[in-house]
C-alpha cells in the first residue's frame, strides 16, 4: 500500500495539480511561449517543441512535452545530454539551466499524463534497460511521472553515466511514493523553484 492508493489522495494531488498548472499556462506561459518559441527558432533549424514518448504510470508510454534546446538531430532518443554537449543551442544551454525547457510539460500535466511532482519520467530504452539492473526500478511507475521530484532536489538530476546515480534516483523516487504526502509536494515545489536560482552542478 502507498498513500497515493487512497481515492482521497489522489483527488488532492490531481485537484492541485490542475490548478497550479492552469495558474502556469495562463499567467506565464501565455507571454512567455512565444518569447522562447521566437528565440528556439532563432537559435537553429527545426521545430520549436521536442516530444519524445516517455514511460508513465503504470508503465504507459505517452508523449512528453519540451521546448527544444538541440539541434535536430538522430539521437535524441538514445543519447542523454552530457556536459559540454554539442547539440545544445546557446538558448537551449539558458533553458536547460533554468529548466525553462520543462515549461511545455504544464500541458502534460493539465491533460493528467504528468504531475507536478512525481519520479522524472524517463526515456523508454532507460526504462527497459535500468528495470534490468536495477531493483525494484518499477515501483517508481506507481504514481505518475512529474515536472520536479524529490531525486531532483536532492542533486540527481542530468546526466546518469554513473549507474550509482541512477540507483540513488531510483532510491529517492520510491521514498517520495512511500511517504507521500500534499506538503511534501510543497516542500518539493519550494526547493525546486530555489535550486533555479541557484548554481546546480548536473543543470545541463
Amino acid at each position: 500500500n502507498i498513500p497515493l492508493d487512497d481515492i482521497i489522495n489522489r483527488a488532492i494531488k490531481r485537484t492541485f495539480d490542475i490548478i497550479f498548472s492552469s495558474l502556469v499556462i495562463i499567467f506565464i506561459l501565455s507571454w512567455l511561449y512565444p518569447v522562447l518559441a521566437i528565440l528556439v527558432k532563432i537559435s537553429s533549424p527545426g521545430p520549436v517543441l521536442f516530444k519524445q514518448v516517455r514511460s508513465g504510470i503504470n508503465n504507459n508510454n505517452f508523449w512528453c512535452w519540451k521546448f527544444r534546446s538541440m539541434a535536430v538531430n538522430k539521437d535524441a532518443d538514445k543519447l542523454q545530454a552530457s556536459k559540454g554537449d554539442a547539440r545544445i543551442t546557446k538558448i537551449g544551454a539558458f533553458m536547460r539551466k533554468t529548466s525553462l525547457d520543462e515549461l511545455p510539460q504544464f500541458f502534460n500535466v493539465f491533460t493528467g499524463q504528468m504531475s507536478i511532482v512525481g519520479p522524472r519520467p524517463h526515456m523508454v530504452k532507460h526504462t527497459e534497460e535500468y528495470s534490468q539492473k536495477i531493483d525494484k526500478y518499477m515501483f517508481r511507475h506507481f504514481v505518475k511521472p512529474g515536472i520536479t521530484g524529490l531525486a531532483q532536489v536532492k542533486g540527481y538530476r542530468g546526466e546518469t553515466k554513473d549507474p550509482k546515480m541512477m540507483e540513488n534516483r531510483i532510491r529517492m523516487d520510491m521514498l517520495y511514493v512511500e511517504s507521500w504526502s500534499f506538503f511534501l509536494d510543497i516542500r518539493i515545489i519550494a526547493r525546486t523553484v530555489f535550486n533555479i536560482f541557484k548554481k546546480e552542478e548536473y543543470a545541463y
